[in-house]
């Protein structure tokens, strides 16, 4: 297993965490009761995974159960973090949000379920229009200078509101976001044109959830209609929306590499992705232990620059506006960034190479 820093904390944490939507029977990606739960905990650790990522609304608790009865007597072995925001019942208006109110409730009910008396990180699951950013952001602090979080991210948020977060925290010494779980993917590369150069001048770690786009990055699924009820990318479609003509072109590429290396298109995708610039680490899920056997051994693929070419060429979704200004702009004839930064300059630009990072 390969290891890197949390973010801008000081963490330490394993290049592929372990994700938990599959615990338990209350949603329809979650499958694994209590016994296969154990199984798979206890798998992950044994090859080297430290971090663990769950939240609350996972089967609405019964995800953050199982993981607590998983991690009896070997708790503080792991890293592990949850989520809040996203509606706990569907009849109580104030069990959802990024209010006081229920992230007091959340991060209480989630440390019961997970018979643990902190997290070491708690993220706010999305943007919540209808609270007051400060009231968020002065709650999270509490909670790490109460001692029940170390240390706390965002997910699903636009660059803008990220940036927004991250300047009333510094205006007012809250206790800053460290880490920003995003959706990236082969076939979903959005984060490129915006989101990875901001994390890495703020100082953000990526968490990256679904590498795999659903499964379909596993190369089983070719068309719209060939997606099977009951599997993980029929379920999963709804939150990873997909270029069906790109993908096929991805696919293809993706199974000619994995051919030349003799593994599987998922151990390709994934190694792609946890080399990426600023990634600090790829959140994997796996409904049998082989299947996350093989996700584990991408870290132990080396892809070729010939391998990454092929792969980005595929699935390379164009650069919208204004990034294509910005760059053009950056590696314009400046006599100002000749004169200033001689060497910065004669590179191209600094977010050139997004493996390689900047400068």
């Amino acid at each position: 297993m390969e290891y890197r820093k949390l973010g801008r904390s000081g963490l330490i944490v394993s290049a592929f965490a372990l994700g938990t939507m599959q615990f338990g029977k209350g949603m329809n990606m979650g499958s694994l009761d209590q016994s296969a739960t154990n199984a798979m905990v206890k798998f992950a650790l044994e090859r080297g995974i430290n971090f663990i990522d769950t939240a609350d609304v996972y089967s609405r608790g019964e995800s953050e159960t199982q993981l607590g009865v998983a991690l009896e007597g070997i708790r503080e072995q792991v890293v592990l973090a949850s989520k809040f925001r996203l509606p706990m019942s569907d009849t109580d208006f104030n069990r959802s949000g990024a209010t006081r109110a229920n992230i007091l409730r959340g991060v209480e009910s989630s440390l019961k379920r997970l018979k643990t008396d902190y997290l070491d990180l708690y993220q706010v699951h999305g943007w919540d229009s209808n609270t007051p950013l400060e009231e968020t952001l002065s709650t999270l602090d509490d909670l790490v200078r109460r001692g029940m979080v170390r240390y706390i991210g965002l997910s699903n948020y636009l660059a803008w509101q990220a940036a927004t977060a991250l300047g009333l925290q510094e205006r007012r010494g809250f206790e800053p976001f460290v880490t920003a779980q995003m959706y990236y993917s082969l076939v979903g590369r959005d984060l490129e044109s915006d989101w990875m150069d901001f994390a890495a001048y703020s100082g953000l770690g990526l968490l990256i959830w679904s590498p795999l786009a659903g499964g379909y990055l596993s190369g089983k699924y070719e068309e719209p209609d060939n997606t099977p009820q009951g599997t993980r990318f029929a379920e999963a479609g709804q939150f990873v929306p997909l270029d069906w003509k790109r993908g096929k072109a991805v696919l293809e590429a993706l199974r000619e590499v994995a051919a030349r290396h003799g593994v599987s298109p998922a151990r390709v995708a994934l190694a792609w992705t946890v080399r990426r610039f600023n990634v600090s680490s790829v959140i994997i899920a796996a409904r049998t232990l082989e299947r996350l056997d093989d996700n584990i051994q991408a870290l132990d693929l080396k892809l070729t620059e010939d391998d990454n070419r092929q792969l980005e060429q595929a699935s390379d979704p164009g650069t919208p506006y204004p990034k294509w200004m910005v760059l053009q702009l950056d590696q314009a004839e400046d006599p100002r960034a000749k004169l200033l930064e001689p060497e910065r300059f004669a590179q191209g630009g600094p977010w050139q190479d997004l493996r390689k990072g900047p400068g």
